[in-house]
């Protein structure tokens, strides 16, 4: 099977007889835990040990070592979103990040192969900007309800009913509506990326898309007006106030910091709002006792990681698509070498005129969303 509007290569994904499904993933790919691989993973075992216990360890560690083999054999890296769980952001991810961070790096590394420890945009994105790399994504089922929500056909007919006015579009959608905007955005720089455009266009709306809860709560921070579409994170858009709330009864003190993707009544119920970085950045910097990451639930293992003396109080929502990204997944991709990307040429020249236009704008310092600021009647729902 084939996902079409990514032109990945065909292969034989999940196939495996009766009895190899019986074993665990490493040993039905004749990995064992020997003290081989005991020596080569201990010292990786050390970063994970407080959110990895010593009864899973065994059953990742065979996979990590042979993938971190595998990795020098094939030229490859493997770039690990902040939503992978622990031990592949942690054990086998040579880069970690943002979707866009991440594939920046790796086109300026010198290997010949990425393997996209994240979702179907996102590798096509590193494809667009490493065009002459392979590009794999382990697994064909991991797609994303919010670039699902929107078409290159929907853009060309939300342009066509409001022409003149420039296409702001997230970073997380395909190739394909990238290559039908004017410039691309990301939940850290959205309010930049908006005010920079409405004033180099001359106007005082844009069209932004395709997150819903994204457009409102920039809307509640610029006075250009938004005109945005229904598309929602099935992640995000499942916390409400009523959590919030509920994390505050229950965990007095505790700091929240939550992701612009989520309802502007979470975003206005918390106490810092900003992009995966930024959140991580705030822990960093101000190492609060008790604090909760309302975003996608692996995402604070990761940053528990790096900030051991934090206690985490997680309100877990997984993204089901993110999750199919397994060791086993990477490992079998390395292996075989498959689920190669590829973007159509001109799609991703227009798509790749969208990423740097925003490249090109100087970084702004970093800030938060303030939930007290509100701009009425300043966002238009399509």
């Amino acid at each position: 099977m084939a996902v079409l509007d990514l032109g990945v290569k065909p292969s034989s994904e999940g196939s495996s007889d009766a009895g190899s499904r019986r074993l665990s993933p490493a040993a039905a790919r004749g990995l064992v835990y020997d003290a081989a691989v005991k020596a080569e993973t201990d010292h990786l075992y050390e970063i994970v040990r407080h959110v990895i216990s010593p009864l899973e360890w065994p059953a990742y560690a065979p996979l990590i070592a042979a993938i971190n083999r595998l990795k020098k054999e094939r030229d490859a890296v493997i770039l690990a979103h902040n939503y992978m769980t622990a031990e592949i952001f942690n054990c086998v991810g040579d880069f970690r990040g943002d979707s866009l961070g991440l594939a920046r790096e790796a086109a300026k590394v010198s290997a010949k192969v990425i393997v996209q420890g994240g979702v179907h945009f996102m590798a096509e994105t590193s494809k667009i900007l490493s065009p002459d790399k392979t590009v794999l994504i382990p697994s064909l089922k991991a797609g994303c309800s919010l670039a699902a929500s929107i078409t290159g056909a929907d853009v060309r007919l939300i342009k066509a009913r409001y022409p003149g006015l420039p296409v702001v579009t997230y970073v997380n959608t395909t190739a394909e509506v990238k290559a039908e905007s004017d410039i691309c955005c990301t939940s850290s720089n959205a309010i930049q990326v908006v005010e920079t455009i409405a004033k180099e266009w001359g106007v005082d709306q844009v069209i932004m898309l395709p997150d819903e809860y994204l457009a409102k709560n920039v809307a509640a921070q610029t006075g250009i007006k938004i005109i945005s579409w229904k598309g929602k994170c099935e992640v995000h858009e499942r916390f409400t106030a009523d959590d919030i709330a509920e994390i505050r009864a229950s965990h007095p003190g505790a700091i929240i910091l939550a992701h612009p993707e989520c309802p502007p009544e979470v975003v206005a119920a918390s106490d810092f709002t900003g992009s995966t970085g930024a959140m991580s950045d705030y822990v960093e910097d101000y190492k609060p006792q008790k604090v909760v990451l309302i975003t996608e639930c692996s995402m604070s293992d990761n940053v528990a990681v790096a900030n051991p003396d934090v206690e985490f109080i997680k309100p877990c929502n997984l993204c089901p698509h993110m999750k199919v990204i397994t060791l086993e997944a990477i490992y079998d991709a390395l292996k075989e070498m498959r689920y190669e990307v590829e973007v159509d040429p001109d799609i991703a020249a227009r798509a790749k005129q969208a990423v740097d236009a925003m490249l090109a704008i100087p970084p702004a310092p970093a800030g938060k969303f303030d939930p007290t600021r509100h701009v009425p009647d300043s966002l238009e729902l399509i």
